[in-house]
């Protein structure tokens, strides 16, 4: 195949060139596909050929190949025979780990429906773009076929949403507000309330996605009172924006939480009250402050910074001592998880993609699909969040151990600590 292509390419013009390559792409993942199968097919028979019957016949064999099926993946549509195994041992069954049974879409195919909802395409839509991306031939993903897939995500948030807590615990929570340039009304855009938390063993979970007016108290009160209902503790650490209606909403439901201010946030919001000429310099006096190894050490350069930028531009100074104590939280726990709790990023770079200044839907959006859509593409994105370093660190912070610049003190020190805090 690939050698006639080559021979017609000379003639070809740029369309027809990129749609050669596309069908090359097709008939490479059709043949890697049915390698991969192949091989499976042949460890699994190759692994129990010495398993045999009071008559001496093998009792795993191959057993021909199963009706062709059309499968879509990010390279396009393919039609594909999977092997067939016949495993004649009592409770036993060959299942492929690559093609699933009844599979017709890749993961990642899967994936990209959230995302193209979220960034102004209509469910109708998909009949004119889904061709375009996947193949005239996109199998299983007709605007009828999405409309049924995500009626069972609507049934999955559902679900997720009366689940019970109580048997799970989130020792640091994340909380941010995203707008979604989707239209609900003539005003409205939808604003969504996320939660993620990091279990004891440092994997992170999202606990809640919700909507909510504006990001206000009352919006987050409701999502965090409700979450409280259903079982779940107080996290020992929030991190989020200073912006957020999140703050007076935590006090209120679980006041012993700890507060961190994000400082990607704080770092944007101080750099962006100063002339542009100048912001280079200050945002490395601005790292200097958040990579200090000591509290002391990061009070004396926003000291520094203060002299620095403080008779000319009073309101940067004055942002960034906002809430400072807040502000240097991180110092209280592992020098470890300081990466992990100065910023809300898991959820800033799960939403990267819809983030995206696109257009917003022609028409009013259904803010139930939009709540539905975002929570699928966080459901995926956690897929690939990474565990916190020093994840046994954790229980520690979870039982209340004192850590002064991240560090655990001695024995003796931290009867001190104790001393102090009584």
């Amino acid at each position: 195949m690939v050698k006639v292509l080559e021979g017609s390419f000379g003639s070809q013009g740029e369309g027809e060139f990129s749609s050669d390559l596309d069908v090359l792409a097709r008939e490479g993942a059709r043949r890697m596909l049915a390698a991969a199968l192949e091989a499976e097919v042949a460890e699994y028979v190759s692994r129990h050929r010495e398993v045999r019957d009071e008559q001496g016949r093998a009792q795993v064999v191959r057993n021909g190949r199963a009706r062709a099926r059309k499968v879509t993946m990010g390279a396009g549509t393919v039609e594909v025979r999977a092997p067939r195994v016949n495993d004649r041992r009592e409770g036993r069954k060959f299942t492929s780990r690559i093609l699933l049974p009844y599979m017709r879409r890749s993961p990642k195919v899967a994936e990209v429906l959230p995302i193209l909802y979220l960034q102004g395409l209509s469910t109708g839509d998909f009949r004119g773009a889904l061709p375009v991306l996947l193949g005239e031939d996109a199998s299983g993903l007709s605007p009828a076929n999405v409309s049924r897939l995500i009626g069972t995500w609507e049934e999955e948030y559902e679900t997720f949403g009366k689940r019970d807590l109580s048997g799970v615990d989130y020792v640091y929570v994340w909380a941010d507000g995203v707008h979604v340039n989707l239209r609900l009304g003539e005003q409205d855009r939808l604003c969504l309330l996320v939660l993620i938390g990091a279990r004891p063993d440092g994997t992170k979970e999202l606990i809640a996605v919700e909507d909510g007016y504006l990001e206000s108290t009352e919006s987050w009160a409701d999502v965090l009172r409700d979450l409280k209902r259903r079982g779940m503790q107080a996290p020992a650490l929030a991190v989020g924006d200073g912006a957020l209606g999140f703050w007076a909403a935590v006090r209120d439901v679980w006041p012993e939480t700890r507060e961190q201010r994000d400082w990607v946030h704080r770092m944007a919001n101080v750099l962006d009250k100063l002339p542009k000429r100048l912001q280079t310099k200050a945002k490395e006096a601005l790292r200097e402050i958040r990579s200090a190894p000591t509290r002391e050490a990061s009070e004396r350069e926003i000291d520094r910074f203060e002299e620095a930028y403080g008779a000319k531009y009073p309101k940067t100074v004055a942002s960034l001592r906002r809430d400072q104590d807040k502000l240097l939280t991180f110092y209280d726990f592992p020098a470890e998880h300081w990466k992990h709790i100065q910023t809300s990023n898991p959820i800033e770079s799960s939403f990267a993609t819809v983030r995206l200044r696109q257009r917003i839907t022609k028409g009013p959006g259904s803010r139930k699909r939009g709540l539905v859509m975002a929570y699928k593409l966080l459901r995926m994105a956690g897929q690939r969040w990474r565990r916190l370093n020093a994840a046994e660190l954790l229980s520690l912070v979870r039982a209340g151990a004192s850590f002064i610049d991240g560090e655990q003190p001695e024995r003796g020190d931290q009867k001190d600590v104790e001393r102090v805090a009584a």
